[in-house]
C-alpha cells in the first residue's frame, strides 16, 4: 500500500489499522482520520488496549479469556460439572451463553486441526482438555462447519470415546429466516441432519 501522500505516523496507524480482521486499507484511512480527530477517543482505546493485553488471560482449566484465574464459568458450581463444550475460540462461548441453553462447562481450543497451516493437537489445547475429563460423562461439539472444524471434531471424537465419554455435535443448519434456494448443500444436508420431531 502507498502511504507517500501521509505523514509517517500517519501511515503507520493506517498500516496498522489495516491489519485488523474486515480492515480494508480505505476503512483503516477513515478510521485513522477520525482517531486523529478525537484524541480523547484516541487515548481512551489505546489506554482500554494496554488494559486488556495486561489484564486478560487464558483460563487455566478451560482457556477462556477471563481477568481471573480460574474464570467466572469455571468457578461457577452450579453449572452442570458432567457436561463440557468444545469450542474453537473465546468469542464462541460468549455467543453459546448468549443463548442461555448449555449449563455445562466449556473448553476452548484456541483454533482447529489444520495440517496445511501447520496448526496440530499440540498447537491448540488439546493436552489441556485430556487432562480434565474425570466426571465428565458428555462432550458437545460445537467446532464451526468448516473442513477444519470437522476434521478437528472428529479427531476429538475418536479420542474421547474410547473413553466412554458421549460425544455430540451441535446441529448445522439453515438460519431462521434462511431461504432454502440459496443454501449450499452441506447446509442442507445438516439441517436434515439435525432435524427433530414437531
Amino acid at each position: 500500500m502507498d502511504f507517500l501522500q501521509y505523514p509517517q505516523p500517519m501511515a503507520d496507524l493506517i498500516s496498522s489499522l489495516a491489519r485488523l480482521p474486515g480492515i480494508g486499507p480505505k476503512t483503516a484511512g477513515r478510521l485513522a482520520f477520525y482517531l486523529l480527530q478525537q484524541p480523547q477517543v484516541s487515548e481512551d482505546l489505546a489506554k482500554a488496549i494496554v488494559v486488556a493485553n495486561r489484564d486478560i488471560m487464558k483460563c487455566s482449566i478451560c482457556s477462556n479469556f477471563t481477568d481471573r484465574d480460574p474464570c467466572a464459568l469455571c468457578q461457577n458450581t452450579q453449572r452442570d460439572q458432567t457436561s463440557l463444550c468444545i469450542v474453537e475460540h473465546p468469542r464462541d462461548v460468549v455467543s453459546l451463553e448468549k443463548t442461555r441453553e448449555f449449563k455445562g462447562l466449556y473448553h476452548v481450543l484456541h483454533g482447529v486441526l489444520s495440517p496445511m497451516d501447520g496448526i496440530g493437537p499440540e498447537q491448540l489445547t488439546v493436552n489441556q482438555l485430556l487432562k480434565r475429563l474425570d466426571g465428565i460423562k458428555e462432550v458437545v461439539m460445537a467446532l464451526n462447519p468448516t473442513v477444519e472444524g470437522e476434521a478437528t471434531s472428529l479427531y476429538l471424537a475418536r479420542l474421547l470415546k474410547p473413553l466412554g465419554i458421549k460425544v455430540t455435535r451441535i446441529a448445522h443448519g439453515l438460519p431462521v429466516g434462511g431461504d432454502l434456494e440459496y443454501a449450499d448443500e452441506v447446509t442442507i444436508a445438516r439441517a436434515l441432519e439435525g432435524r427433530r420431531q414437531l
